[in-house]
């Protein structure tokens, strides 16, 4: 039996296997199928042989959402590396002046490491901030402004503090906490809302706090702040308890290194939770790496030329995280990023940074709970968007690479999603 004929019979039979189905069905153009009324890409890719399988309007380009951020992690893979600098600074006489490098750890909750902060802390002179490095913008091109208040939509700035997101919560339905405390002082009373949500002004720092209804129990809610290089400086003198001062002097090339993060640490977060931030904040990194700027359209460019300049098809990646749906790959350049990363880094390190179908991450839920995991893969959704994209293990030990991207869906993306794991657990089963 020849090779093309074992792909054939293969995949008439996990066709066959799918109850959804009928026998003479392709789940792509099936008018009963979960695939048929939207846009729909798919690529599985032998990585031990080096060969497409399957394939399906592959070659079609398709919004990426947060599988994107599969370039962001290949590019920091390459660019950043293990350790990553927390900033950069310089002792004049008995003045310490920082410059941020974007990482995003900084009192961020989501991290556990207090280095630079004991580093800073430590320090007995003046310390001054300085944002020259500094020369993108606090949101990514496309970016939706309406979804401002949403914690998934926070600030891209030089030197982040807190994740650049405020904590409000009630531990009793008459206390309010507020983290970091600089912004208990600007809320305010607002009526009329239907849940209880807390509302920021949307060009400053003011915070609505509903009258009604009766906050719910344990209620707690992040609300991106509005960023500035005066705001970092004040937020740092409120956390040191003494004053920070903005200082605007050029970056010297023998400026010192902080390194405080583990690249792995902020990679799993990314991939994990599907964390925007981490990944904007990534790419920020990059840029300075690659541009020598804190950018990251140039940052970006920058990548694109250096190590994505490959490609099968031109890639339209506008930012970090993928929340714009300006960002647009087709399913075989997706397929050529896996292959890229499966040859940088051990299968073991690979699949422990990427959420586990069964298991982990966002896509924990997708298949029934498992301690031995198949789908390790990053998922990307928005409205009317899911894809899926990462690395299966067959049931015979097989290593596959695969994309499944879905654009317009006018239905649940919850059948498509169960859609995606039939069809995913039909190739674990039949190869």
């Amino acid at each position: 039996m020849s090779q093309a004929t074992k792909i054939t019979y293969c995949f008439l039979l996990f066709l066959l296997s799918f109850g959804i189905y009928g026998q003479e069905s392709n789940p792509f153009t099936d008018k009963n199928g979960a695939f048929f009324k939207h846009h729909v890409g798919f690529v599985l890719y032998d990585l031990q042989k080096d060969s497409t399988l399957l394939s399906y309007q592959d070659a079609n380009y398709f919004v990426a959402a947060s599988n994107a951020k599969l370039f962001t992690f290949y590019t920091s893979l390459k660019t950043l590396g293990d350790s990553i600098p927390s900033f950069l600074y310089e002792v004049r006489n008995d003045s310490l002046i920082i410059w941020g490098t974007g990482d995003p750890s900084f009192l961020n909750p989501a991290f556990s490491s207090k280095q630079s902060y004991d580093f800073l802390m430590a320090h007995q002179g003046k310390i001054f901030f300085s944002p020259t490095n500094f020369s993108g913008t606090f949101y990514g091109k496309g970016w939706s402004w309406d979804d401002y208040n949403d914690d998934y939509m926070a600030e891209i700035s030089p030197f982040p503090i807190y994740g650049n997101l405020a904590q409000f919560a009630f531990k009793t339905v008459n206390k309010l906490s507020v983290m970091p405390s600089y912004f208990s002082d600007k809320t305010y009373s607002i009526n009329g809302r239907e849940k209880f949500e807390v509302v920021r002004q949307l060009e400053q720092n003011q915070f609505g706090i509903p009258l009604s209804p009766v906050p719910p129990m344990a209620f707690r809610q992040w609300v991106p702040f509005k960023t500035s290089h005066a705001l970092t400086a004040k937020l740092l003198s409120d956390t040191l308890h003494r004053e920070v001062q903005v200082l605007e002097v050029p970056l010297p090339s023998t400026a010192k290194k902080m390194y405080a993060t583990s690249g792995d640490s902020l990679y799993k977060q990314m991939l994990f939770q599907s964390d925007n931030f981490v990944a904007e904040q990534l790419m920020l990194m990059n840029a300075n790496a690659l541009a020598g700027e804190l950018n990251v359209s140039k940052g970006i460019d920058s990548v694109q030329k250096k190590w994505l300049s490959d490609l099968p098809d031109v890639l339209k990646w506008v930012d970090g995280s993928g929340l714009s749906r300006y960002n647009l790959t087709t399913p075989r350049t997706l397929i050529a990023v896996l292959k890229k990363l499966y040859q940088t880094l051990p299968e073991e390190r690979l699949f422990r940074l990427l959420p586990a179908a069964g298991q982990s991450g966002t896509i924990k839920r997708l298949v029934p709970a498992t301690n031995q995991p198949y789908i390790f893969a990053k998922s990307g959704s928005m409205g009317g968007i899911y894809n899926l994209s990462g690395y299966l293990i067959t049931k015979t030990g097989r290593r596959m690479a695969f994309s499944f991207m879905n654009n317009n869906i006018i239905d649940s993306l919850s059948a498509v999603r169960k859609g995606i794991a039939l069809y995913l657990t039909s190739i674990y089963q039949q190869y």
